[in-house]
């Protein structure tokens, strides 16, 4: 361990853990992490339902009552949704712009009577906490809320400002940090963000942790509607011909379709370096890819992967369906959603004509659903890599930090297109198979409270803190 990590590691520990005072004020953090966790998933915060302007007011109050100034909370109203914004002023002796830190205080929707538990009310065995948006993203929101709190409360004042911005429908539109990057740009200017939301820890089946990512790139987030339509008629005269036949028959032929393979400096590090780390068969396909693309076993191996599938190129698949007006006629029209994640440099149009042609039916219909967004990678930055290795040490030493490329588009594609270079990451270490976002029964170890507690902590330190006002230097290779 590095004398640096040492220090951290003391000055941590003497803080939260080891001193009698700071291990109660340890125990008091968590145990507020945890409340806020816990009114957080009693709210069901999915798209059209109204619920997220009510949490941002809990939020907002919470802060507040820390000692933030009413100028520093800010709710941001947009339609049903909103976001919330909060800005600890820093003495401003570094010179340097503020850090963003961003997550999303939305959910996808969760049927109760699907799940072994309810989904929202927040519930624990020895191991997991459960609930919808534990993971994904409630937990992160409620961490951040803790440490600013925290911080306030302890009297911190970092070198520059730290900012908070918590938007309301990353599981829907992404309208609300499209509103921020436009109208509130001068408000969440940052020198870099970081999305807590996507990357973080992963540990294998013995529970050990084995590798630690952040996100440097996403793929390009789109969705397609594809209508057959028909004339219809009674359903005691069927006829050749069927919208919900036509549109099942491009759909099939959707299935069989795979995206070449594409790779890119990211993708190929990711698989370099995680290769060692998995071992095994999917590991040497990693190795296998790194020294020759066109290894089509070895691709074929990891697409039977769902954690790897996604960085190989780009992938499409139909997500919701619907057609027919009546149960005693035939459909006049059928509707399949096809969501497509978008490898970096092929763009919404090109993707879309890819579809067409497979589908293989010019009657069929086509368009864009909203307005897809695309953004280069962040720049690699020795800097923060070196605080991310720092502030991992004390917790996970020696694990490797790997770049890599989200699969699923965050808040950071937005960052990333309005000029701020973003990173996703998160304090959560999670064996990839625990990990049910957006699925059933979602989890989250309960050990990632603290863990992310004095995670987040030590980053700001180092990159917020007294003596790190100089960055260590310039972009770091990959």
């Amino acid at each position: 361990m590095s004398s640096k990590a040492l220090s951290l590691l003391a000055t941590l520990c003497l803080m939260l853990t080891c001193a009698p005072a700071g291990a109660a004020d340890a125990n008091r953090y968590e145990a507020m992490a945890e409340s806020l966790l816990r009114d957080a998933i009693r709210r069901e915060t999915a798209y059209g339902l109204g619920q997220v302007p009510d949490y941002a007011e809990t939020l907002r109050r919470h802060f507040l009552a820390a000692g933030f100034p009413e100028t520093a909370v800010q709710i941001v109203p947009l339609g049903e949704t909103a976001s919330l914004l909060v800005r600890y002023r820093g003495d401003g002796s570094s010179g340097r712009r503020p850090i963003l830190f961003s997550s999303h205080m939305d959910v996808v929707p969760a049927d109760p009577n699907d799940w072994v538990r309810n989904p929202f009310e927040l519930q624990e065995d020895d191991t997991f906490y459960f609930g919808r948006g534990v993971l994904d993203n409630k937990f992160d929101v409620s961490i951040l809320t803790t440490l600013f709190i925290a911080l306030k409360e302890e009297g911190y004042v970092p070198n520059r400002d730290l900012v908070i911005a918590f938007t309301g429908d990353e599981e829907s539109y992404q309208a609300t940090v499209q509103q921020l990057t436009r109208d509130y740009r001068d408000e969440i200017d940052a020198e870099f963000a970081f999305v807590v939301d996507g990357g973080g820890g992963s540990l294998n089946d013995a529970g050990e942790a084995f590798q630690f990512k952040v996100g440097f790139a996403e793929k390009t987030y789109a969705t397609f509607a594809v209508t057959a339509r028909n004339p219809g008629g009674h359903s005691s005269m069927p006829r050749d011909d069927n919208a919900i036949y036509d549109l099942a028959d491009a759909l099939k032929r959707l299935q069989a379709y795979r995206f070449p393979l594409q790779t890119n400096e990211i993708t190929l590090t990711y698989f370099e370096r995680t290769a060692p780390l998995v071992g095994g068969e999917v590991g040497d396909a990693m190795a296998r890819i790194v020294a020759d693309p066109s290894d089509t076993a070895a691709i074929d191996l990891l697409r039977q992967q769902p954690e790897y599938v996604g960085t190989l190129g780009t992938t499409c698949i139909p997500t919701m369906l619907a057609g027919g007006h009546a149960e005693n006629a035939l459909p006049q029209s059928a509707t399949a959603t096809v969501n497509c994640r978008i490898f970096p440099g092929n763009g919404v149009q090109p993707t879309l004509q890819v579809l067409q042609q497979v589908a293989d039916d010019p009657e069929l219909e086509w368009r864009v659903v909203g307005e897809p967004v695309s953004s280069d990678a962040s720049p690699f930055n020795a800097e923060i890599m070196t605080a991310i290795k720092t502030s991992l040490e004390p917790l996970y030493p020696g694990v490797p930090v790997i770049p890599q490329m989200g699969s699923g588009t965050t808040d950071g594609a937005f960052f990333r297109a309005a000029g701020i270079p973003s990173y996703s990451l998160t304090g959560i270490f999670i064996n990839p198979r625990d990990s049910f976002a957006h699925g059933l029964n979602e989890r989250v170890p309960k050990r990632s409270i603290r863990d992310s507690l004095l995670f987040w902590r030590a980053m700001i330190d180092q990159l917020a803190g007294a003596g790190s006002s100089t960055p260590t230097g310039g972009p770091d290779n990959p």
